[in-house]
């Protein structure tokens, strides 16, 4: 292939900083940080690949993207040793297309990472092993592959997904039968019936991917019991998949601690509780009224369009990790509806809308496919976008964290660009705002933040354009950057914060739910009994584990709880006051690695009813 010259990576680089497809390093020798780039680059699915710039660097103790060529001392050392370790060192041998050139006198190296074929993925470092040799590259950096990207990269070599595995402590008596009918009647109602209707209920379960046999006997998968399972049995196996619907007075999370919030909790078959959700949401949604076109009658309508809410309450409950013990949350604020769910997109966050579909959950998102709940064809975000956009409301804005591991939606319930929102913004017309500015400032006005990601979302502009006209903005004092790379977003500047009649800087409205997760209703009984059966010695450690405890020290803390009793992750995170992300990446990962602490069940990592032991503690029978 013909691979774009040194000039023009550079200058894309120089314009927008490192990208999900272009990585500078110093790289007089071929190190760790070059062979994760090399991982990542052939890992991340349809990209191609990515290049390396060799020879280049970022200018030391630079605010802003600043690049420097420093060049590569001996190149043909570099390019020899990198062709042999992309050889040697990974799963599958890997490629490169390398070429040497020279640029102000000086030798650099530009390199192209291919995309390996599915068959091969994950692409990892044999010496680390799975997961830690795994990479992806995610914007300008490179992530070491999660749970969920083992699983999607097996997935797309023909193994099985997670949602087909099969729960041997389930039977047929567990399907909601008034679940199972009603998955009949929308297949009727909505004119996609087929052979399957009239299949006994049997056969019809084991053809929608619901159910499995394990040594003889028929139980369900968990498509099967998320799908059309019992309440009581998704509480017996499943129970962390119910969605809590919380009301929260004002702009942000509990602001007042005497009204803290109001909760709705759902478990049930996804059949039957997602309408119960939608019209839960709809209700308390804002309303307009319209005249019915006999000039009448008054109809009300909410402000946000049943289609988005729709949209984003199937996508949050179909494209989740159901390998994470964590509930959908959709939050409801003043000026804002927040949906929350476990696992961040498997679609790159500048893909968000784009044709195509990826899905964690093959088998749940074609029976909601079946009955009219969801389609799968990619459209869903674009159709979102569209349908706000015609009421006259913000774009949506997506937010995929995968240091959170999560997926949020926020949808504005505030009309953009109304005659107001024109005279407020007229204050800076000397700043010659178009309407990507102007829908950005009413963004930032209402949430605090933005970044390259949102600013995309609500425009529609690639990385390149949102970056430059942040910039502007910035340099126009009406934003003030912060964060450096891939971590940089904008909070208002001195001029916006006068605008805003704000002294100082509002914080950026990112939620932290680890207290609710932690203390939904159901559960607080069931965790402060948990502590009031603490051993004394453990019951003193936590006493003695102040919020800035060192690694080591909760290090310490969550051997000595796995020394007294097999506990979950959500059980740990409610005893220690930590985020179940927060201690699954940072403390029981590398427990596990050093084999300090065990799995219940070691044969089954991703078993419903996980729990965790010291390593001198036996494991399940």
């Amino acid at each position: 292939m013909s691979l774009p010259t040194f000039d023009e990576l550079w200058q894309k680089l120089c314009s927008g900083d490192e990208s999900v497809e272009i990585e500078a390093k110093r790289a007089d020798e071929v190190g760790k940080s070059v062979l994760s780039t090399v991982s990542a680059f052939a890992n991340e699915p349809d990209r191609g690949g990515g290049y390396l710039l060799l020879g280049a660097a970022r200018q030391e103790n630079s605010l802003f993207p600043e690049y420097e060529i420093v060049g590569v001392r001996d190149p043909d050392k570099v390019q020899a040793d990198l062709a042999t370790q992309c050889r040697e060192v990974f799963s599958v041998p890997i490629r490169p297309d390398i070429q040497v050139e020279q640029h102000n006198h000086r030798n650099v190296i530009v390199v192209h990472i291919p995309e390996a074929a599915d068959h091969d993925k994950p692409v990892f470092i044999k010496s680390r092993g799975l997961p830690r040799g795994a990479f992806r590259r995610v914007g300008s950096t490179d992530q070491v592959c999660t749970d969920d990207d083992i699983a999607m990269f097996y997935q797309a070599r023909g193994q099985r997904s997670h949602d087909e595995t099969a729960l041997p402590d389930t039977s047929l008596d567990d399907v909601d039968a008034r679940a199972l009918q009603e998955y009949r009647r929308l297949r009727v109602e909505t004119g996609t019936e087929s052979e399957l209707v009239g299949y006994s209920d049997e056969d019809l379960l084991y053809a929608l991917g619901a159910t499995a046999q394990v040594d003889g006997r028929v139980c369900l998968t968990v498509a099967g019991l998320v799908v059309l399972g019992k309440a009581m049995a998704l509480r017996r196996h499943l129970p962390m998949t119910r969605v809590d619907y919380i009301r929260v007075e004002g702009r942000e999370w509990v602001p007042d601690p005497d009204k803290r919030y109001q909760s709705i909790e759902k478990l049930g078959p996804l059949i039957l509780t997602i309408p119960t959700l939608i019209g839960q949401v709809l209700e308390d949604i804002p309303k307009a009224f319209t005249l019915a076109e006999d000039g009448v009658r008054r109809r009300d309508v909410p402000l946000i369009p049943r289609k988005v809410i729709r949209e984003a309450l199937v996508n949050s409950v179909m494209h989740r990790s159901y390998q994470r013990h964590q509930p959908v949350q959709i939050i409801r604020y003043a000026n804002r509806i927040e949906i929350k769910n476990p696992g961040y997109s498997l679609v790159p966050d500048d893909r968000l809308g784009d044709p195509g579909s990826k899905t964690r959950n093959p088998k749940i998102a074609a029976i909601l496919h079946d009955v009219g709940f969801a389609e799968t064809k990619g459209t869903g975000i674009r159709a979102m976008r569209e349908a706000m956009e015609q009421a006259n409301l913000s774009h949506p804005l997506f937010e995929s964290d995968r240091e959170r591991d999560e997926f949020t939606v926020r949808l504005l319930v505030v009309h953009l660009l109304s005659p107001a929102d024109w005279q407020w913004l007229s204050q800076f017309k000397d700043c010659n705002l178009d309407n990507d500015d102007a829908r950005s400032l009413i963004v930032i006005r209402e949430l605090g933040a933005i970044d390259n990601a949102a600013y995309r979302s609500i425009n529609h502009v690639d990385t390149l354009t949102a970056s430059g006209r942040l910039r502007r903005l910035r340099d126009a004092g009406l934003l003030e950057q912060r964060g450096k790379g891939a971590a940089t977003y904008y909070r208002p500047g001195g001029r916006l914060l006068a605008a805003l009649g704000t002294p100082t800087p509002p914080e950026p409205l990112r939620t932290d739910t680890t207290a609710l997760r932690s203390e939904s209703a159901p559960l607080r009984s069931e965790f402060d009994g948990l502590r009031s059966e603490l051993p004394d010695p453990v019951r003193s450690q936590l006493a003695n584990l102040g919020r800035r405890a060192t690694p080591e020290e909760l290090d310490a803390v969550l051997i000595a709880l796995a020394c007294w009793k097999p506990l979950s992750l959500e059980e740990l995170s409610a005893l220690t006051g930590r985020a179940t992300t927060h201690l699954r990446m940072r403390n029981i990962k590398r427990l596990l690695t050093a084999g300090r602490l065990r799995y219940l069940y070691p044969e089954e990592p991703n078993h419903p009813d996980q729990k965790y032991v010291a390593a001198d503690q036996g494991g399940a029978a």
